[in-house]
């Protein structure tokens, strides 16, 4: 009871006061209500006209109308909740919910009272999802600062009029043919048209036929687009589809063989029409021996008369039935037998003795530059001279490990005379060396030959700040920008992360006080 005086009593003594200060009060404030005098605090600058007003948006009455209060006001919102659309209309509690929840007010002219985070903001939650290209641009590129953000465009040709290569010739949405990711995305099926798109016609560019993007008019039949391809001149008319297919001009379907007598083999059977009717002109006769078209071709100067086929076939020029290892006890092995012979038979065979060891048609390639003596075969084989090298590097006192085994002999040993090779790391990288020579010469005290990612280096005992959370997932660069060992690199939190600090220094250099190395989210006060 005589709690529930005391209550009784102060009540009474506040009333008194609040009568007392309406009293002393001058003219002007003794025209304002209770409730303004009462109010906890200034409205924000877009509600400052109805701070006199608090009617607008509380009911006395009734408290839990002032949602609906709101709603009167901001009816473009009110609209969203009711048809489910927009922001508003795709949260969670629409419908249900306060608007108080969330925008908050009395906390000043210079309040947010929308409290947007760009960082969290789900742009889902609009009906306008972002993907592929849009997730990545700035709010400001598309929402104006001088214009509400439900007013932002939704339509392609809104944002994009200026980038329509097609300058308004497709009425259709733009997302009909192409996507969000890029523009070059298109899924335009050209098989609607008239003139469907197969062979190598389906991977040109449209630009390619549609010659200065216009559309409307494009040729469909082949002279059209390929009178300057004719190697025929027009000769055999513009409907080139009787012998040439879409997947490339020299897939022709003419009958070689029917049609002249001369049957289309081997190499013949790829090369293009003017190799042979170089007068442009298919009906001119033209001989049909080898010796008649390849006389020019022929190595042997005549020598072995015109009857090639007797060592030649139809694939290649190179001797198909030629015995080299019987004629001339030299076999052809490895390379040797995928050369041309005129590769080694620069003269005629009547007059040119050719060496058989390998310095004596070698020497001017020799990269040792004669100083390795003996034969060539001794380390190197007729496959190539890089491969199958016999030549065992551990036998020396430099064994060669990890990586080193991939190195080109020219790599380390600069001069071919494989002497004076340098023997310690830095000698040969140093220019790979990110610590600038700031941590010794000694590199695989951390690294390995097996490749410089593969180190052993332990950064939580071997230094004095120990890599958890986000850090451990950090490349070495992101906090050491100056070389090891010329520039120490701070442990502290705000040394490194100013920049991020959204307190302004406000709260100290210490981030750990509130936040954890696992992310700045979700910060707590200990």
């Amino acid at each position: 009871m005589q709690g529930t005086r005391e209550r009784i009593g102060w009540h009474l003594l506040a009333a008194a006061l609040v009568a007392a200060m309406i009293s002393i009060l001058p003219a002007a404030a003794g025209a304002a209500s209770m409730e303004t005098l009462l109010m906890p605090g200034k409205l924000t600058r877009a509600h400052a006209k109805l701070e006199s007003n608090c009617a607008a948006c509380h009911d006395r009455a009734h408290p839990k109308r002032q949602t609906a209060l709101c709603l009167g006001c901001h009816q473009q919102v009110a609209a969203d909740i009711r048809d489910r659309r927009g922001y508003h209309g795709h949260l969670a509690g629409a419908g249900s919910g306060e608007c108080r929840a969330c925008h908050t007010e009395h906390k000043g002219r210079g309040a947010d009272i929308v409290q947007l985070s760009r960082a969290a903001f789900d742009h889902r939650l609009t009906g306008f999802p972002l993907t592929g290209a849009h997730a990545a641009l700035p709010c400001s590129q598309c929402h104006s600062p001088h214009r509400a953000w439900r007013d932002a465009p939704q339509a392609c040709r809104q944002c994009h009029r200026r980038d329509d290569v097609h300058h308004g010739q497709f009425r259709r949405d733009c997302g009909s043919c192409h996507s969000t990711r890029r523009w070059s995305d298109a899924r335009f099926d050209h098989r609607s048209t008239r003139f469907a798109l197969t062979g190598a016609h389906a991977t040109l560019a449209c630009n390619a036929c549609h010659l200065g993007g216009r559309y409307a008019g494009a040729p469909t039949h082949c002279a059209g687009c390929h009178a300057t391809d004719d190697v025929h001149r027009g000769s055999r008319g513009e409907d080139c589809g009787a012998c040439h297919v879409t997947r490339r001009w020299r897939t022709a379907r003419f009958d070689h063989a029917k049609e002249t007598g001369f049957a289309l083999r081997g190499v013949h059977a790829k090369i293009d029409c003017s190799a042979c009717h170089t007068s442009g002109d298919d009906h001119a006769k033209i001989p049909k021996d080898c010796a008649g078209c390849h006389r020019a071709d022929d190595a042997h100067a005549g020598r072995f008369g015109p009857r090639c086929e007797d060592c030649h076939g139809n694939e290649r020029w190179r001797v198909s039935s030629y015995d080299h290892a019987a004629r001339d006890h030299f076999a052809l092995l490895g390379a040797h037998a995928k050369l041309a012979c005129d590769a080694c038979h620069t003269a005629p065979t009547a007059t040119q003795r050719l060496p058989k060891d390998c310095i004596g048609c070698h020497r001017g390639i020799d990269p040792h530059g004669g100083h390795l003596h003996g034969e060539c075969s001794a380390c190197h084989g007729q496959t190539s001279w890089r491969r199958n090298v016999v030549f065992d590097h551990d036998l020396t006192d430099y064994p060669l490990l990890g990586m080193h085994r991939l190195a080109t002999c020219a790599q380390c040993h600069a001069t071919m005379r494989f002497a004076g090779a340098p023997r310690h790391c830095d000698a040969c990288h140093a220019r790979n060396d990110v610590h600038h020579g700031g941590l010794g010469h000694q590199c695989s005290s951390c690294h390995t030959p097996n490749g410089w990612g593969l180190w052993t280096f332990d950064h939580d005992t071997q230094t004095h700040f120990a890599l958890r959370g986000a850090h451990a997932k950090l490349a070495c660069a992101a906090c050491h920008q100056a070389p090891l060992g010329v520039q120490a690199t701070p442990s502290d939190c705000a040394s490194c992360h100013a920049k991020d600090d959204r307190h302004r220094g406000q709260f100290g250099r210490d981030c750990g006080r509130c936040h954890t190395e696992d992310s700045w989210q979700g910060a707590s006060l200990q």
